[in-house]
């Protein structure tokens, strides 16, 4: 049943059954740094990309190999790559494409730590971001020259929670020869991106499929639907030799193992390189993470539809940020990319501003006040003064927070219990 499409069965079986050894059903931690070489010539055959196997955990490990196989198949890609961060995810699937003087067009709708990487980091590097609006899906099209490498954008962006118009714009970009990587971080389950026309799907596996606030990591997928060799030109770091593998053309190289150039080249340069590894513990526990995935993510969203509508109906609320509650195209985006639910994230702004949402924040008991989304506890922050304090208050209002906006991640404890607790601190904001 490993070839189901269904993600309940994805999540327990896709890319392993035992270990041909000992027969053992859970996936081992193989907590090794090496692996021994059959011969100097297997060694040789290795590094050189004539052979594919296990080198040095830096670049590949066997039970990573198996989060990589799982994650791919829950998204619908041909492979993996794990990163020892989301941050690390969204940094090497654009790196992987572009180099200084290149420039990518990304949506504004973004996590407060994103913007950061890309606006001051990557300049930093030579790479310019174009930040647009995704109200206009075709606003990415205006923004698109001939050293433009990819679109990127999040699939249900913290804080806004505006549905990304996923499918325009990856039309878009595949008429002008641009892939779209999404970072679906916030949808797992209820989004697959590439089944809209993404090339590219990252995650930051530290939220929604670790589910338990213990482990930091990050995967790419390679949806292995976009034709790099067709816009050759506009990506030279796949179809020109490269210099770290004696001239080897990635998107030749690799056809006798299907269409995964772009996913190898990340792994074999860039995370060799940069040394972004994903520890093989953390792997274990974002295994078990996933086994339960599609049972959290059902509880999450039914948890969080009544308690954004318990906001909406409260008199101290001003106004509550939750797709489900959108109308207009935010609506229809919300329906036609998210299946099963609305997510667990929202956002509200309480009548008394600023100062209330503190006293909110202040006032809670059972939700946690941490810097963290999808963890089977329900949490909450206020964005403006720490996950979005590093940005300008004009780039805060561009990516969806204002001074007053209190971000919930609504987590799978009884329901009972998380309106009890919020309802006791809206009586004290």
């Amino acid at each position: 049943m490993t070839d189901s499409k269904n993600p309940e069965t994805i999540v327990l079986h896709a890319g392993w059954r035992k270990d041909e050894t000992t027969n053992s059903v859970a996936v081992p931690i193989h907590q090794t740094t090496s692996y021994q070489f059959d011969s100097p010539d297997h060694a040789a055959n290795l590094f050189a990309l004539k052979d594919f196997g296990n080198i040095y955990t830096r670049i590949m490990n066997p039970t990573t190999d198996v989060l990589e196989k799982r994650i791919a198949a829950l998204e619908g890609g041909v492979a993996g790559l794990a990163m020892s961060s989301g941050q690390s995810s969204a940094m090497v699937a654009i790196t992987n494409i572009c180099h200084a003087g290149d420039n990518f067009v990304s949506s504004t709708d973004l996590y407060g730590g994103t913007w950061n990487l890309f606006q001051n980091t990557l300049s930093t590097l030579g790479i310019e971001v174009r930040f647009v609006d995704p109200a206009d899906p075709e606003a990415f099209r205006k923004a698109t020259d001939d050293r433009t490498r990819c679109y990127f954008a999040e699939t249900l962006p913290n804080p806004k929670l505006q549905v990304f118009p996923i499918r325009e714009v990856a039309d878009i970009g595949r008429e002008l020869g641009v892939p779209l990587i999404v970072d679906n971080t916030a949808a797992p389950i209820i989004c697959r991106p590439i089944d809209h026309g993404a090339a590219v799907v990252v995650h930051s596996t530290t939220k929604f499929i670790g589910g338990h606030g213990t482990s930091i990591g990050g995967m790419i997928v390679d949806s292995g639907n976009f034709d790099w060799e067709a816009s050759a030109d506009r990506f030279p770091m796949l179809n020109q030799p490269d210099p770290s593998y004696h001239g080897a053309v990635w998107t030749e190289a690799v056809k006798p193992l299907g269409p995964i150039a772009y996913i190898i080249k990340a792994r074999v340069t860039m995370l060799r390189d940069m040394g972004t590894a994903m520890s093989p513990f953390n792997s274990f526990l974002f295994l078990q993470g996933l086994e339960t995935l599609p049972l959290r993510m059902e509880r999450h969203c039914a948890n969080a539809a009544k308690v954004a509508e318990f906001l909406n109906n409260h008199d101290k609320v001003d106004r509550v940020i939750y797709p489900g509650l959108m109308d207009g195209e935010f609506r229809r985006r919300a329906d036609a990319y998210l299946s099963g639910g609305y997510g667990s994230l929202m956002g509200f702004e309480l009548k008394g501003g600023e100062e209330a949402g503190r006293r909110f924040i202040q006032a809670l008991e059972l939700l946690y006040h941490v810097a963290n989304i999808g963890d089977a506890r329900s949490l909450a922050i206020h964005p403006a003064t720490t996950t979005h304090q590093q940005l300008s208050a004009e780039d805060q209002l561009a990516s969806g927070v204002t001074p007053g906006y209190v971000r919930l991640s609504i987590g799978i404890e009884h329901i009972d219990d998380i309106l009890a607790d919020i309802g006791q601190a809206l009586d004290k904001a």
